[in-house]
């Protein structure tokens, strides 16, 4: 299987996909349909990864800076990949994100798949809608899945990582989030490309993870760290904070791991590295 996937987008998720499945990622800087009907010709693969999207350089604001590039980046490359997964009659995995929602801790329950997307505050939130809608219609007619990801989680060092940027602020929320932890994403990806699903799933741990007790497991490895809790209206940012259901994940039989089961593990693995 592994060898007849192509992977567009040489960013964190691309490379990490890659290094995991062992398949093509493609070099070819995407700006017109044309580019990608070329790598598809050329490759000749059974399923398309879009991994490619703009989050800013340092954080979503900065998507305001170039609306041009983050459209163009979150809209409408992954609706050229779409188009081309439909004339070709091929799979298209579209990674996509999980901050596109409006939640009330008070009264909601975790987020599924059917919720309609509502959070229209943030830019970077909009063009991640604006393509998942669109994807999701198609979704009737072409072989397409839609991997909703949320702050990822990994026991590798990276920037995007939360560990590495929480660190790094030293400043943490006190409200429980989702989160997607990247090992167990690659292992959902493996598992729903085998069973060739379409349409949207929510790839993330079960429950919400609340941030300082990531900090107090990284205390457990470097016992000087020191960080400060603060609540969301200090942070004084406009974010998508959330719980994303994993029913529809589990009910296919994949086996979800509880946050604080992965938080163990990912810390362990994190500093045996």
């Amino acid at each position: 299987m592994s060898n007849r996937i192509l992977i567009f987008g040489k960013g964190y998720i691309g490379i990490r996909l890659q290094a995991e499945l062992k398949c093509w990622l493609s070099a070819q800087r995407i700006q017109t349909y044309a580019d990608i009907e070329k790598e598809i010709l050329r490759y000749k693969p059974k399923v398309i990864v879009n991994c490619i999207g703009a989050t800013g350089e340092h954080n979503v604001d900065d998507c305001e800076k170039d609306i041009d590039k983050t459209l163009f980046s979150n809209s409408y490359i992954p609706l050229l990949m779409g188009e081309a997964a439909y004339r070709h009659n091929i799979k298209l995995v579209h990674i996509s994100s999980g901050c596109i929602y409006h939640y009330d801790y008070t009264r909601h329950k975790p987020i599924s798949e059917n919720n309609i997307p509502d959070y229209f505050d943030l830019f970077y939130s909009r063009t991640k809608i604006y393509s998942d809608r669109a994807l999701e219609e198609l979704a009737k007619a072409a072989n397409i899945l839609i991997l909703r990801i949320r702050i990822p989680l990994d026991d590798i060092s990276h920037p995007k990582n939360l560990i590495n940027k929480l660190v790094k602020y030293q400043k943490v929320i006190d409200t429980p989030n989702s989160v997607t932890y990247i090992p167990d994403f690659l292992e959902a990806f493996k598992f729903l490309v085998k069973k060739d699903r379409r349409g949207i799933y929510n790839i993330a741990l079960k429950g919400g993870l609340y941030f300082p007790d990531l900090m107090e497991e990284y205390k457990k490895y470097v016992p000087d760290y020191q960080y400060k809790i603060i609540t969301l209206k200090q942070l004084g940012l406009t974010r998508s904070n959330l719980i994303l259901s994993t029913r529809k994940l589990e009910r296919e039989g994949f086996k979800v791991k509880k946050v604080k089961q992965a938080v163990k593990e990912c810390l362990a693995k994190y500093f045996d590295k």
